[in-house]
């Protein structure tokens, strides 16, 4: 069983990866604003994601026989000035949540608690693929330059992005 000091953080980082959720729905909302679907889908699929994280670290809190405690979630930006706004601020965002991840794990080696280290692994191995993800957006974006052509050309490789749900 992971020890208080763990239990407390794996509950902390639940609250992180709903507002995941909400920060990359409202991200959705401004891009639909905007009638750009594949943008407006990427972000659909990863506040998806998001939610699909938030349940593991849920899952794993029950399983090991702590408590899930739900804290508020702030309020999520709503305007953005530009598509490569919005994905610098994803990416930023990504990398806040892997700096977390990234303590929670040395927290739960420092406590000598092996399976919640096991159980983070694949959240470091997911956070390099988000990070990842978000900068090779970020950097097409900025050879782009909103160019209208290129944008929609972006829009619709977006679009394609689909969502598998975990299996279970």
């Amino acid at each position: 069983m992971a020890s208080k000091k763990v239990l407390q953080a794996l509950n902390s980082q639940i609250q992180k990866e709903f507002f995941s959720e909400y920060l990359y729905i409202s991200m959705e909302a401004y891009f639909s604003e905007h009638d750009l679907d594949g943008f407006s889908n990427f972000f659909n699929v990863q506040a998806k994601e998001e939610r699909d994280h938030a349940y593991k670290f849920f899952n794993y809190v029950n399983k090991s026989e702590g408590k899930v405690i739900l804290e508020a979630l702030d309020q999520p930006r709503v305007d953005f000035s530009s598509p490569l706004e919005v994905f610098e601020l994803a990416l930023d965002h990504e990398k806040y949540i892997t700096k977390s991840i990234h303590e929670l794990l040395d927290l739960a080696l420092e406590d000598k608690d092996y399976t919640t280290a096991s159980f983070l692994n694949w959240f470091v191995d997911e956070q390099s693929e988000e990070e990842e993800s978000m900068s090779k957006i970020v950097k097409k974006l900025r050879l782009l330059n909103e160019n209208p052509a290129g944008l929609f050309m972006l829009d619709q490789e977006l679009a394609q992005r689909a969502y598998i749900p975990p299996v279970v």
